[in-house]
């Protein structure tokens, strides 16, 4: 049986060791009134779940060097922090995003660095200081797809060393998998997440060969 986990109050979620807020919740709708994300940054999506499960059962090194890309709330860089101790840099295209996923980093009494950035113009020097760089419904435009082959062909070609991005398998995705696989080691695998509910998609680890 798994272990039962209270929630503090009404609109809160726990998946995989930290808490998540609804949009409903009390403390987001007061930030809504400020704070619009435009680029889809308006909830934690089901494929950071995917993302969190996945990095439960293939586990990143203690206090590593995590970045991640398109962030949103930050759900990720969150659960990186708190169960790895990782030193995480989140960063997406709309700073609108970050007032969420700074209560998110505080109600789970972690320090997330964040960044306001186009992935697509991030260095290959900066990529590389960061041994995984990991993102969730980051492809779901056809014009992003060439920009992430070549971001993420940047990180390893400096020193990243790996690279995992979630998706509910939308056909851009399998485009940007298709086109890493020319240079590089990639492995594509359908997963699901059982937290806070089931949810299905992709998982794909990509890796120099």
């Amino acid at each position: 049986m798994p272990k039962l986990i209270r929630v503090p109050e009404k609109n809160v979620e726990h998946a995989y060791g930290v808490y998540l807020l609804s949009r409903e919740h009390r403390l987001i709708k007061r930030l809504r009134r400020d704070h619009q994300p435009t680029i889809h940054g308006q909830k934690s999506w089901e494929s950071a779940y995917l993302m969190m499960d996945y990095l439960s059962h293939y586990a990143l090194p203690k206090k590593g060097h995590v970045m991640e890309i398109g962030c949103g709330w930050g759900a990720i860089s969150v659960f990186c922090a708190r169960k790895y101790d990782s030193r995480v840099l989140a960063v997406d295209l709309d700073p609108a995003v970050f007032p969420f996923m700074n209560v998110l980093s505080h109600i789970n009494a972690v320090e997330i660095g964040h960044r306001c950035a186009d992935f697509s113009k991030l260095k290959g020097r900066e990529l590389g200081q960061y041994q995984t760089i990991v993102g969730s419904d980051i492809c779901f435009w056809d014009s992003l797809v060439k920009p992430l082959v070549n971001l993420a062909t940047r990180a390893l070609k400096n020193g990243a060393e790996q690279i995992v991005i979630a998706d509910p398998g939308r056909p851009t995705f399998y485009e940007f998998c298709d086109l890493m696989t020319k240079k590089h080691s990639v492995h594509l695998q359908e997963w699901y997440a059982v937290e806070p509910k089931r949810a299905v998609g992709e998982i794909v680890l990509i890796k120099n060969k």
